[in-house]
């Protein structure tokens, strides 16, 4: 799925929803997922970046992207049941659920965690992520096939020092999507993980900040996973976590 080549029309009217859509893997995520001829739903709490990448998707000739501006810090599950009701009265079903979203925080021993600042990163990671998920699940449902993606990460599978509550949040989007994988068994829905690997992102130069950022690969270059993901072409492909950078 590295080398995976999408079609134009691999997403054509499938409607698409990417949290963290404004900036990073989420931004270049919505514009392919656009590309590919998806109606994608552009998530995030800056409105000003979630506009220009709604003017690039529209300058594109793509299909007319929607805006969902929402602090996932402060949301609430009304802003969630609020959300569904607004993509079921526009698009009456949803194919594709990026849940790219996710707060690093500070990073330090775990000895010295900042309470308030650990929660923060549970809540953005964790459990609104959850919740989303969960009030989707029935336009999810409507679908003929459906694509679930949690970004990941390479601390959410082996804990690494110094990476605190971002690494716990990760391994527990592992677990929230094993379980979750599990219980949707052999519906329409399928649920995975993909882990982006060391990229070129404004998240990762906070982690590394004297890292040679040209050493890295751009979002761009993971784009055939995050693509093969949200296409047909992956339906049976469930319970899995996904390198998007293949290792050596």
């Amino acid at each position: 799925m590295h080398d995976y080549q999408a079609s134009n029309d691999a997403l054509k009217e499938k409607v698409i929803l990417v949290t963290g859509a404004g900036d990073g893997i989420g931004k270049v995520a919505a514009i392919e997922y656009a590309k590919h001829g998806a109606t994608v739903i552009l998530l995030g709490k800056t409105v000003a970046k979630l506009e220009a990448v709604y003017d690039e998707i529209v300058a594109l000739g793509a299909p007319q992207p929607a805006i969902v501006p929402l602090d996932m810090k402060g949301a609430t599950k009304q802003h969630y049941r609020d959300l569904a009701a607004t993509i079921e009265n526009e698009f009456g079903r949803l194919d594709g659920l990026l849940n790219n979203a996710s707060i690093i925080g500070s990073l330090g021993p775990l000895e010295h965690f900042c309470v308030s600042t650990f929660e923060n990163i549970m809540k953005v990671n964790v459990t609104a992520q959850a919740v989303l998920t969960k009030s989707l699940f029935p336009l999810l449902r409507k679908a003929p096939h459906a694509s679930i993606v949690f970004t990941s990460s390479g601390v959410g599978r082996e804990g690494r020092e110094f990476w605190g509550a971002y690494a716990i949040s990760k391994f527990a989007t592992e677990g929230m999507m094993q379980t979750w994988s599990k219980e949707v068994g052999k519906t329409n829905i399928r649920i995975n993980c993909i882990n982006p690997g060391a990229t070129r992102t404004a998240m990762r130069a906070i982690a590394f900040p004297g890292e040679d950022k040209d050493k890295l690969k751009t979002p761009a270059d993971l784009m055939p996973t995050y693509l093969y993901m949200m296409s047909d072409d992956s339906i049976g492909v469930n319970g899995q976590s996904i390198d998007a950078q293949p290792k050596n």
